[in-house]
């Protein structure tokens, strides 16, 4: 941890989701220990005596990116013959099959990747999903809680799970399905064993049944109440196709948010993944339950699942972040990109309306993708001291220099920084500590990396 004060000093732009319209942030900020304790004004100094100096006028700051969806293990079957050109439940079936041969060291290294990307592409804080569990696997989110904090990223660990198989009327192969007791008692273990209550905590806990159409009633249930219990996150993916719709209008007989309120999941601390196949209704009664979504552009547009109309879900006050999902689904795990395919997303939806229904004020900005990939993740995961440049703040925080061609007469450097594609971050602070510096991780060997991850993929396919 970083023992004197650090002064963040006069950067070409600043981008803070929660300052007030006044508010004169242009000569930077200040962190002691692992908090923003100063903000300077333009053309100023501190007030704090501060021994350290990092000269930021090259760079366009932010609060450091939230991925509020994502599944780690995914990044080894990238662009895999399987699940190309398919819609979801095809896909699914077809990467099951290679997904059940997931081990311990597969785990390790295919979070080691995941990880070193958001990283590299300005993600602070980061949740990952992962519900493939076997008779061979049962330490999966210990693997990537130790993982994470060896590469010193915050993470949301969320413990999936799938008890619905085949013989049910499910999706997965029973080979990787587990029983409700199994499942529940892990679940318990591993709240016990990882979750932080702290507001600074770089790992947590949150429980997350995988989907409707792959796990029971029963479980819904009690994994509502473990999580009620417990004071931990609640999460699983939710309306991303219309194929869900159907599955659980024929299986249960309601749709799937009917389906979930039954189960005793529309509560504060909840969000779904994707959240696409809303009714107007439905989505006054998600913002009524205070109830969050993670939107992930480039994974819906990859599967063809469709547009979330992310506009409605934050006027209805709904929590929305934003996610990179799964890499087999997505095909890279780069934050900072989400941020542009969220932004032009919603331009497309607005076109694809007519003219007539275009907002009337202004279209979705790239202030407002900005603002949903860090405040909004942070609302989302309940973290009030993430997600800005705030007093008290935790010190999470990015920096993107913008001297690539690709940004050579940017006039607004926010709105270049995403309309231009920014892909790397120059430097990322987690916690008051840089773990990226000149777009290069810190203490850690990336092309050593890249090979083992590229081995354990074959070895993974080969086993299919």
């Amino acid at each position: 941890m970083e023992t004197q004060p650090l002064w963040i000093s006069h950067p070409r732009a600043v981008f803070d989701p929660q300052a007030e319209a006044e508010d004169d942030t242009g000569g930077g900020i200040v962190i002691e220990g692992n908090r923003i304790v100063e903000r300077v004004p333009r053309g100023g100094s501190p007030v704090r005596p501060h021994c350290q100096t990092f000269d930021a006028s090259d760079c366009v700051l932010l609060p450091g990116l939230i991925n509020t969806h994502h599944h780690f293990y995914q990044t080894l079957t990238r662009a895999h013959p399987a699940g190309l050109n398919q819609p979801l439940f095809n896909w699914l079936k077809g990467l099951y099959p290679i997904w059940r041969y997931l081990d311990a060291e597969l785990i390790r290294v295919s979070t080691q990747l995941a990880c070193a990307e958001l990283l590299l592409s300005g993600c602070t804080t980061t949740v990952d999903h992962h519900y493939v569990f076997s008779e061979t696997l049962t330490d999966a989110i210990d693997i990537q809680a130790t993982t994470c904090r060896e590469l010193g990223i915050r993470s949301v660990l969320t413990r999936g799970s799938m008890s619905l198989g085949e013989r049910e009327g499910g999706l997965p192969p029973q080979s990787i399905v587990q029983t409700d007791e199994k499942i529940l008692a892990d679940s318990e273990r591993l709240i016990s064993v990882w979750h932080d209550t702290a507001d600074d905590a770089m790992t947590q806990v949150a429980l997350a049944p995988c989907s409707p159409f792959s796990v029971t009633p029963e479980l819904l249930k009690a994994t509502a109440q473990l999580a009620r219990e417990h004071h931990v996150g609640l999460h699983t993916h939710l309306a991303e196709t219309q194929d869900e719709n159907d599955f659980c209008l024929e299986q249960f007989g309601q749709r799937p948010l009917d389906h979930l309120e039954n189960c005793g999941w529309l509560q504060p601390g909840t969000w779904f993944a994707h959240g696409i196949h809303f009714e107007p209704s439905e989505i006054s009664r998600l913002g009524a339950a205070q109830v969050g979504i993670a939107h992930c552009p480039s994974s819906n547009m990859m599967l063809g699942s469709g547009i979330a109309r992310v506009p409605e879900l934050v006027a209805a006050g709904v929590r929305v972040g934003l996610g990179v999902d799964g890499s087999a689904s997505n095909d890279h795990s780069n934050l900072i990109q989400e941020v542009r395919e969220c932004a032009l997303l919603q331009r497309l939806r607005d076109g694809l309306a007519g003219p007539e229904h275009l907002p009337q004020d202004s279209l979705f900005s790239p202030e407002d993708a900005l603002k949903i990939a860090t405040h909004g993740g942070a609302e989302l995961l309940g973290r009030p001291t993430l997600g800005s440049l705030g007093i008290d703040s935790v010190a999470d925080l990015a920096l993107y220099r913008l001297d690539e061609p690709r940004f050579s007469g940017v006039h607004d450097p926010i709105a270049g920084l995403v309309l231009g594609g920014a892909h790397r971050a120059s430097h990322v602070m987690v916690n008051g500590l840089w773990r990226v510096r000149d777009a290069t991780l810190v203490d850690f060997d990336i092309d050593s990396l890249i090979a083992q991850h590229q081995s354990a993929a074959r070895r993974l396919w080969q086993r299919n």
